[in-house]
């Protein structure tokens, strides 16, 4: 199901968290930023939006399939976002973990696969986001890790 969500994209402006985040509801819906209950967040700057719960995986390869059958905020075109989405998702002035955790709750401090292969062995490797401290580096696809899926929220 796709429900257009108004967005204005402000990548320029200097945004804290309660600007640059939007809490979307089990429905789809934009919820008060008091809510305590989500099910997603949109990214005001970026105008992606991100489940708010992180699903663990074994492998590479799995990460992929659980991120194609992401079902958050009424929407089912969910997919594994690029290294270079997920890591603007990363907050460096944090750690442990390195992400706004009043929108991302119980976020582990682990890392997160990315779709974007390694460039020196794209078969065997791929980019992550280790949201303990925010920094990307590559992992062998047959690893363990967390899957943060992502849409388009436009």
């Amino acid at each position: 199901m796709t429900r257009p969500i108004s967005t204005h994209l402000h990548k320029d402006i200097p945004m804290d968290s309660a600007t640059r985040f939007t809490k979307i509801g089990a429905d789809g819906a934009v919820l008060d930023r008091s809510a305590t209950e989500w099910d997603a967040v949109l990214d005001n700057r970026t105008g992606l939006m991100w489940p708010v719960k992180a699903t663990k995986v074994p492998n590479w390869k799995k990460a992929e399939a659980a991120a194609a059958k992401c079902r958050a905020a009424g929407f089912d075109d969910y997919r594994l976002p690029t290294v270079d989405e997920l890591f603007a998702l990363a907050d460096r002035t944090r750690y442990s973990p390195s992400i706004d955790t009043d929108y991302f709750p119980d976020c582990p401090s682990d890392w997160f696969w990315s779709s974007t292969p390694y460039a020196l062995s794209p078969g065997g490797y791929a980019w992550v986001v280790f949201f303990y401290d925010g920094f990307a580096f590559y992992a062998y696809r047959s690893y363990v890790g967390f899957v943060r899926a992502v849409r388009v929220g436009q």
